[in-house]
């Protein structure tokens, strides 16, 4: 028997292995972010570090308009109707912090558009509460999960599997009633 040889052109499949989901959207994400005026992805995808934990909580970035001068953005921004005067005052620190984002000057002004909390702009904004207070630890639960992970050699998989396991602990305490 011999054996039959594939023409080059025949060969299809990938050789490379598997590759990240980010890098086979990115340039998809990249369309779909400039036509609402996001240059930078980043400001979108990373707005709670950019705004500051305090701001990205009540407002939401919704486009960047280009004016015909050409002389800075207008980033458009939805807020709460509650929060907008303290947003309002904050602005300034707003501008330099997104434009540290861009690494330019790119906005020079933020326009706030108010919306409700909920309602219409539910499908627009989903607004994040305040987080949740962590509840008292528990050494019970935290003398347990030592215990499971103390068979671990690698000392940042073994704190992670402690974490793990106190945090499944404290749940399900909390969900039998123990801790209010």
């Amino acid at each position: 028997m011999s054996r039959k040889t594939v023409p080059e052109h025949a060969v299809t499949r990938r050789m490379r292995g598997f590759e990240a989901a980010a890098g086979l959207l990115k340039d998809r994400i990249r369309v779909a972010g400039e036509a609402r005026g996001f240059a930078v992805a980043r400001l979108l995808t990373h707005w709670a570090e950019v705004a500051g934990e305090d701001l990205a909580r009540v407002t939401r970035p919704v486009k960047i308009g280009y004016g015909r001068e050409g002389f800075g953005a207008t980033m458009t921004l939805l807020v709460q109707s509650a929060e907008a005067p303290m947003v309002q005052m904050a602005l300034p620190r707003l501008v330099e912090r997104v434009n540290a984002a861009y690494g330019y000057a790119a906005i020079s002004r933020i326009h706030l558009t108010q919306t409700a909390p909920i309602g219409f702009a539910e499908g627009q904004a989903a607004f994040a509460p305040a987080p949740k207070a962590k509840p008292a630890p528990d050494p019970e639960a935290e003398h347990r999960a030592a215990r499971v992970a103390e068979g671990v050699a690698d000392p940042s998989l073994r704190s992670a599997l402690e974490t793990l396991g106190k945090n499944i602990l404290i749940r399900r305490k909390a969900e039998e009633g123990k801790i209010r």
